[in-house]
């Protein structure tokens, strides 16, 4: 899982061309689309080109439109575990 976690930080930054940041930037459990907690405040558009780095990246299905969605894109840990539970 940290494997997992670690990689999701790297196509964070990478697929968000977030210059600035690192991957020891970023928590685990801080917040993705808002700047509390440490968070990277990350929009709309980032969630966009987010999401799409990820279906490509580990082959998972993502639906915009369905309620846990935003969930699973709260933090790293909350990625982790979407991909996780889509490859079992």
């Amino acid at each position: 899982m940290e494997t997992l976690k670690q990689e999701l930080k790297t196509l964070i930054i990478e697929a968000l061309d977030l210059e600035d940041v690192g991957v020891a930037d970023i928590r685990d459990d801080a917040p993705l689309f808002s700047d509390e907690n440490d968070g990277l405040d990350l929009d709309s558009i980032d969630a966009l080109e987010l999401g799409l780095a990820i279906k490509k990246a580990f082959d998972v299905k993502l639906d915009a439109n369905a309620t846990d969605t935003k969930q699973h894109f709260y933090s790293v840990n909350t990625l982790a575990d979407f991909i996780t539970s889509q490859k079992g």
